[in-house]
């Protein structure tokens, strides 16, 4: 058994710790490694946000086309080539992991199951101990085990199988309605499968804001693809070939056949194996490795980052966390992650829906006051033009100085108009400060306008000495 000794070693090579292990190199002299069994690349690349995008793109421009009567175009046949869309992300997929292995060639990788025998040696594989000072463990995540009765001998697809399917089923139940669920469950309902979502929540996303999820529940439903929202799952059995779901919806039995299942129940932090407990490091299956704001974990010399922290399963926020953490161990830097804004994200279904900073559901919860300005797409000239009119903005600010706390996008390209605001909450911007930025015109960015200029109408009502909360109930903002 060989031991070899650094002062730092970074357990998985995806986004998170590849930018622990770059940050560190920075970090003056000091010896880095990294450990991944394998494939590498990251779950980004490999099966997550990159393959999922380039299937979507395929399905987004076949209903594009669909749709294109709106406009006046008629195309007497529009088909998609299902093996060709999923031969292109293959080709897309290898071509990102191979210029993020070229850049793990910078470090010392060992390839192997890692399993830690203290708080300072880990074990790659059968033959290699590495003995470090320090620790930060990146292994991400995997598909949650399927809790449904009767799922497993049924059978079903998850996400990762999702991505290389090349023929698509006749009929599809998608359990499940979160961020994966909708961007795959529409995928397949746009190439041809006639598609139900059961889910237990009132609405799809049910995280969201009740506005934004009713808004996508209804635009799926518009879309011909049906939602079971409230629904109990009992259990799941195969009959004659078919898959049957048995559910409780207000206490009334039901059932929904279909030839496939989807199960896009979520994820789960890949702690399995790791030997956590001879690090001292505190985890649960599901909830991940607890840490602090420093991203240290109940072993102080210790770090975790990304997926695996059951936090935020977003690729920005682990490589935002990589960088604190390799820092903080190799400099003693202090810092603390700050999420307010970093966390922002996006779902890529149709509409998108993208979110920056707090939401209702959390400024309630919290009792923060607040006033929101709201603008529809459908009142909105550019989506017109486009005939993209599904969806709206909302602005939400902080009524004694106006500062931006929150935003957030359902439709036509969400994930790049959030952008805007994300730049504006970052330099603590005030709907009064954006209601002068020149916005072009017609443009679909300057429907940012019209909820900020609502916003700060509201707070240019409040007098000296008025109680901000007399002044968010007079407006009906709540």
């Amino acid at each position: 058994m060989q031991r070899i000794n650094y002062d730092l070693v970074v357990v998985g090579a995806g986004s998170g710790g590849y930018a622990a292990a770059r940050t560190a190199l920075d970090c003056g002299e000091c010896t880095v490694a990294l450990v991944d069994r394998g494939p590498l690349g990251g779950l980004c690349i490999l099966r997550g946000c990159m393959p999922s995008k380039a299937l979507l793109a395929t399905s987004d421009a076949l209903n594009d086309a669909r749709e294109a009567v709106a406009l006046g175009v008629h195309a007497t046949s529009i088909s998609a080539d299902v093996p060709f869309a999923v031969a292109r992300k293959r080709e897309l997929v290898r071509g990102f992991a191979e210029y993020r292995i070229e850049g793990l060639e910078s470090f010392p990788l060992y390839r192997g199951q890692a399993r830690f025998l203290s708080g300072t040696e880990l074990q790659v594989g059968d033959d290699t101990v590495l003995v470090a000072r320090k620790f930060v463990i990146a292994t991400g995540s995997v598909v949650a085990p399927p809790s449904v009765d009767g799922l497993i001998e049924a059978g079903y697809f998850d996400s990762d199988a999702a991505l290389e399917l090349e023929t698509i089923p006749k009929s599809l139940i998608v359990l499940g309605g979160g961020y994966v669920a909708c961007e795959l469950g529409q995928y397949f309902a746009r190439m041809g499968a006639r598609t139900t979502f059961v889910i237990r929540a009132p609405h799809l996303l049910s995280a969201a804001d009740v506005d934004v999820g009713t808004t996508l529940t209804q635009s799926f439903r518009e879309e011909g693809i049906e939602v079971i929202a409230g629904a109990t799952l009992v259990n799941v059995r195969e009959r004659g070939g078919k898959k049957t779901v048995s559910l409780l919806v207000d206490g009334i039995d039901g059932e929904v056949v279909a030839d496939e299942i989807f199960y896009a129940l979520g994820r789960v932090p890949d702690v399995a194996g790791l030997g956590l407990e001879a690090a001292g490091v505190d985890a649960h299956p599901t909830r991940g490795i607890a840490v602090d704001t420093k991203l240290r974990t109940s072993n102080p010399d210790i770090y975790a980052v990304g997926d695996v922290t059951g936090r935020f399963a977003l690729v920005h926020v682990a490589i935002y966390e990589g960088e604190i953490a390799a820092r903080n161990a190799l400099r003693d830097a202090n810092e603390e992650a700050d999420y307010s804004i970093v966390a922002a994200h996006t779902v890529f279904s149709d509409p998108q829906v993208a979110t920056v900073g707090k939401i209702e559901k959390q400024l309630e919860r919290d009792g923060t006051i607040y006033v929101k300005g709201t603008y529809a797409f459908a009142e909105h000239g550019k989506a017109m033009t486009l005939a993209k009119t599904k969806g709206f903005v909302k602005i939400l600010a902080d009524p004694t100085d106006g500062r931006i706390v929150g935003a957030t996008v359902i439709g036509p390209q969400a994930s790049e108009l959030i952008h805007e605001m994300i730049v504006a909450m970052t330099y603590r911007g005030t709907v009064q400060d954006f209601v002068r930025i020149p916005h072009l015109h017609p443009t679909l960015s300057e429907i940012w306008t019209y909820p900020a200029e609502e916003c700060a109408e509201q707070i240019g009502k409040r007098r000296p000495g008025d109680d901000p909360m007399e002044l968010a109930t007079s407006v009906h903002i709540r």
